[in-house]
C-alpha cells in the first residue's frame, strides 16, 4: 500500500470532497480516500499492484474534477 497526494484545484465545496471520497467504494485497490476542500487536495491510500495513479486521475476526471499529482 502507498499513499499519494493529488491536488484538486477545481474543488469548490465540502460536497465536492464527499463526492471524491465516494470513489473509495468504486475503485478496486483503494483502502482510503481523504479529500480536503480547504487544502484543495485528496490523499489516496491504495494498492499499487491493483491500481495506478493514472486510473485514479481518470476516475476523478469522470467525477468532473482535475487531479494533479504532487
Amino acid at each position: 500500500m502507498i499513499k499519494k497526494t493529488f491536488k484538486i484545484p477545481d474543488m469548490t465545496c465540502s460536497n465536492c470532497a464527499m463526492k471524491l471520497e465516494g470513489l473509495e467504494d468504486t475503485l478496486d485497490g483503494v483502502k482510503e480516500i481523504n479529500a480536503s476542500y480547504h487544502r484543495l487536495e485528496m490523499v489516496v491510500e491504495f494498492d499499487e499492484l491493483k491500481l495506478t495513479e493514472e486510473q485514479i486521475v481518470s476516475a476523478v476526471k469522470k467525477k468532473g474534477y482535475t487531479a494533479l499529482t504532487v
